[in-house]
């Protein structure tokens, strides 16, 4: 007697992409992991008798289909602890009444009778239409914090300002990181009590807390434009729990921009921060305009921004061919062609557009593709009207956009109040905050802690008589 064993583990996994759909089939949530062990358990010349148990290492499910393709033109001519239906090569088993139910880790195990070959045996196995590798599938780390930022299924991240909110119960809680880039502020029922900065690979604890339900929010404060980090989830104290994470809040309010609305150096009290820590160290986008202002009004919130970056022309003319708009659609800045995947919650009521520092505060270098500043004005206003479509589009007829300008008159300031004309949108508008009594004692002229909190207080004003539908 001939015998063979086929473990899905350690098959591909394209294989069965393109399965076909039997009519029939059970209703049952997709299984997130699973294992099949396939064995020819009796052979004879034109047919053989084969066992097959599929063990489910995801979430339970209470109801399953197990679906292969044969190779060698097998044909399954009896069966028992399932119900087998054949299309081609293609076959699909359905549990039957009393073993339907598979809780994580349960196994079910059935027979059949085929005309035709041993081999080669199926190549892959799919359970409720997710192809089993034999491994359980990594942890839903968002499923117990709640984040409005740009955050991939896995918990990586890239723009400033991302966060994580989470509830439990416990005198502790851990928080799992990779990050080897950035600093973190950990908020404790409202009020910070950690600064991390760059730990790596790592759980931080916060411990000695009362026996009793607490807040957790973890804050990135930084950029990272040319790395990734990484969040893992909470995880409670010895004794306590995770809890069901924070709701999302109704309102949404989404920033674009650059340095200016990333919080560059804004926690500096000199403008050459180099004596003091430089940077990353002066840097707080938690307590940005945009920050400030979101949470004043209750709102979730994304700080999109990227120091350096124009609509059309980066500061100083560097890195030509790139502007902003080459990342904005990324969730991971540092990765070529990225596209963030919406999971479907972000919808803002208002998104606020600060570009055009960098495209005009240097003078034009030789060389660089504008003969003279005229055309670097007609090619910004172009790029300005492109990038308000496609947030348009994207976001619908009923979101608010508010054109930016830390000025009140001047070729910026003048290009960009052109570009709200010339769209005769009355749900753009143009939002100039020159004339708040700023006093740039940031890193490199930038906006102070203390320009921040004036420029958010100007922008709620604004909100204000905006009458939006939150």
């Amino acid at each position: 007697m001939h015998r063979s064993t086929s473990t899905a583990a350690a098959v591909l996994a394209a294989a069965l992409t393109a399965a076909v759909t039997f009519s029939g089939a059970p209703e049952a949530k997709a299984a997130a992991g699973c294992r099949v062990d396939y064995e020819v358990t009796n052979e004879w010349q034109g047919g053989f008798i084969a066992s097959v148990n599929v063990t489910n290492l995801g979430d339970a499910v209470t109801g399953w289909q197990l679906t292969w393709s044969f190779g060698g033109g097998q044909t399954i001519t009896q069966s028992w602890n399932g119900t087998v239906r054949q299309s081609g090569a293609q076959v699909a088993v359905d549990n039957v009444s009393y073993n339907g139910s598979l809780g994580t880790g349960a196994s079910a195990g059935f027979g059949f009778v085929a005309n035709g070959p041993t081999a080669p045996v199926p190549a892959s196995f799919a359970l409720n239409g997710t192809t089993c590798t034999g491994t359980a599938p990594a942890p839903d780390v968002l499923a117990q914090a709640h984040t409005a930022g740009r955050v991939t299924k896995s918990g990586q991240y890239s723009w400033p300002g991302v966060y994580f909110e989470g509830r439990f119960r416990g005198t502790g809680v851990g928080i799992a990181l990779n990050d080897s880039a950035n600093e973190f502020d950990v908020q404790i029922d409202g009020a910070t009590v950690a600064r991390v900065t760059k730990p790596g690979r790592t759980t931080y604890w916060v411990n000695n807390l009362s026996n009793a339900q607490h807040t957790v929010r973890l804050v990135k404060r930084t950029e990272s434009t040319w790395a990734s980090g990484e969040f893992g989830g909470f995880v409670a104290a010895a004794g306590g729990e995770i809890l069901a994470k924070p709701a999302a809040r109704t309102r949404q309010i989404e920033f674009i921009g650059d340095s200016l609305t990333a919080g560059y150096g804004n926690l500096s009290t000199t403008r050459d921060c180099s004596a003091n820590g430089g940077v990353d160290r002066n840097t707080n986008t938690d307590v940005s305009f945009g920050a400030l202002t979101a949470r004043s009004l209750n709102a979730d919130y994304q700080v999109n921004a990227f120091s350096g970056r124009g609509m059309v022309r980066n500061y100083n003319g560097g890195d030509p061919g790139k502007s902003y708009r080459t990342y904005y659609d990324r969730a991971l800045l540092n990765v070529e062609g990225d596209v963030w995947q919406n999971p479907g919650t972000w919808h803002p009521q208002l998104v606020v557009v600060g570009l055009g520092t960098n495209d005009f505060s240097t003078a034009l270098n030789p060389g660089e593709q504008w003969p003279d500043q005229q055309s670097l004005v007609t090619a910004y206003k172009a790029a300005y009207q492109e990038f308000l479509t496609k947030l348009r589009n994207r976001y619908g007829s009923g979101t608010t956009i508010l054109v930016g300008v830390p000025q009140a008159s001047g070729t910026f300031a003048d290009a960009a109040r052109q570009v709200v004309q010339e769209r005769g949108d009355g749900r753009i508008r143009l939002w100039n905050f020159g004339d708040v009594a700023v006093d740039l004692l940031g890193c490199d002229w930038h906006f102070s802690q203390r320009d921040h909190q004036l420029i958010s207080g100007r922008l709620g004003e604004v909100i204000a008589g905006l009458n939006l539908a939150w």
